[in-house]
C-alpha cells in the first residue's frame, strides 16, 4: 500500500548459559555478575524496547532477556557494538522487528548466530508484501516497506502471539505459564484498543490528522481512521528541502490541524519552524520504540508507550483522554523482571 500525502505525493532464548549480558546503561558494558540472569532458564535476545517489552510480557520470570537497541537512538541506522556478537553466538532464538528495521543487527545475527539458532522477524510474519506501507520516509522506490507495525496494538498483539508460540516449542514444559501470560496480555491490548478507538471519537473530524517528525504511526492511523498528512523525515534520515518544508506549510494551513508532533529523541527545529509558520502547536513528546520512564517503572511498557502517546495526541487535537484513566500499563506477571533494558 502506497500512502500518497496531498501535495507531497514526490516526497534475540537459548538452552546453554549466558555468558554475558548487558547493563542498563550501554550495551557496550557487560554485566557478568547480573542478580537477574538465571543460568537455568531460557535466554532472550531482542532488539528494540517496544518488541523488548512484548517479549518481557509473555516470557515474564521464565526467560532472562536482554534488549539490544538503547532507547533515544535511531533504530533504522544504529549498528550494535562488536560485543554483542558474543551474546548472538550464544543464542538459539534472536527475535527482531523486521521489515529491514535492524539491518546491521540481523547482519550481525546472521555472521555470528550458530547453525541452529532461529532469527525471527515478526513484522514479517505479520503481514504479508502486499500489506507493505510506503510512504515519505519510506519511498516505495527504496523497497524498504514502514516498519512500525507495533504502533497499531492489534498487531502487537499478533507479535506476541508469536513470540507465545516459539517459547512454548522452546519450553513446552511451561507451555503453560506463558500461555496465561499470553491471555493477560491480549485482555490488556483488548482494553488499550478500546480506550483508545473511545478517545480517538471524541477529537473533532476535521482534527483527525497527524503531522509527525517521522513516518512511525500509519498503521496506527489506519487502525483508528486518522489521515496521516505528512512527516518531516526523510528516508536518508536528513533534514527535509526547503521547498519540502514550504509545502508542510501550507499543509497545515490548509488542513486546520490544530498540532504537530516531534519527537524528544530527534530534536527537529525545522518544526519548530512548521509550527511557527502556521500558527499551530508543536508538541515533541511523542514516541515511536523508545519507552516512557526508565526501566523498572510501570510506564517503562509497551502499554506505557501506547497510553502516553493518546495522552498526548489526543488533546492536542481537541478531544478528551477520560477513557484512559486507570488503564494498566504494569506487567502482566509477578515476580521480579530479568529484562535488561540498554539505555
Amino acid at each position: 500500500m502506497l500512502i500518497t500525502y496531498p501535495k507531497l505525493s514526490g516526497i534475540l532464548v537459548f538452552t546453554v548459559y549466558l555468558l554475558s549480558s548487558f547493563s542498563c546503561a550501554s550495551p557496550d558494558q557487560i554485566d557478568t555478575e547480573s542478580d537477574v540472569t538465571n543460568p537455568d532458564l531460557l535466554n532472550v535476545v531482542t532488539t528494540v524496547s517496544p518488541i523488548t517489552s512484548i517479549v518481557e510480557n509473555i516470557g515474564g520470570t521464565y526467560i532472562n532477556l536482554v534488549g539490544i537497541v538503547p532507547e533515544g537512538v535511531n533504530s533504522h541506522t544504529y549498528e550494535p557494538p562488536p560485543s554483542v556478537a558474543k551474546i548472538i553466538s550464544n543464542a538459539n532464538l534472536i527475535i527482531l522487528n523486521g521489515l529491514f528495521l535492524e539491518e546491521p543487527f540481523l547482519i550481525m545475527a546472521e555472521e555470528n548466530a550458530k547453525p541452529t539458532t532461529k532469527i525471527i522477524q515478526l513484522g514479517n510474519e505479520t503481514i504479508s508484501s502486499e500489506e507493505w506501507v510506503f510512504d515519505f520516509s519510506f519511498p516505495e522506490s527504496d523497497g524498504h516497506p514502514n516498519p512500525h507495525l507495533w504502533t497499531d496494538p492489534i498487531l502487537a498483539l499478533k507479535y506476541a502471539d508469536i513470540v507465545r508460540k516459539e517459547l512454548v516449542k522452546l519450553d513446552p514444559e511451561n507451555a503453560e505459564y506463558f500461555n496465561s501470560n499470553f491471555s493477560i496480555f491480549q485482555q490488556r491490548i483488548e482494553d488499550l484498543d478500546y480506550r483508545i478507538s473511545n478517545s480517538i471519537s471524541t477529537i473533532p473530524p476535521k482534527n483527525r490528522k497527524l503531522l509527525t517528525y517521522h513516518d512511525s504511526f500509519p498503521f496506527f492511523a489506519s487502525r483508528y481512521g486518522m489521515q496521516i498528512i505528512g512527516a518531516v523525515q526523510p528516508s536518508n534520515f536528513s533534514e527535509p528541502s526547503a521547498r519540502e518544508v514550504a509545502r508542510l506549510i501550507d499543509q497545515v494551513i490548509e488542513t486546520g490541524v490544530p498540532a504537530i508532533f516531534g519527537s524528544e529523541v530527534f530534536p527537529s527545529p525545522v518544526m519548530k519552524q512548521i509550527a511557527k509558520e502556521s500558527n499551530v502547536e508543536f508538541i515533541d513528546q511523542l514516541r515511536d520504540d523508545d519507552l516512557p520512564g526508565s526501566s523498572g517503572d510501570p510506564q517503562h511498557s509497551y502499554l506505557g508507550l501506547m497510553e502516553s502517546n493518546i495522552t498526548i495526541i489526543v488533546p492536542a487535537l481537541g478531544g478528551r483522554i477520560d477513557s484512559m484513566v486507570g488503564f494498566d500499563t504494569s506487567l502482566v506477571f509477578e515476580g521480579k523482571s530479568r529484562t535488561k533494558y540498554p539505555e
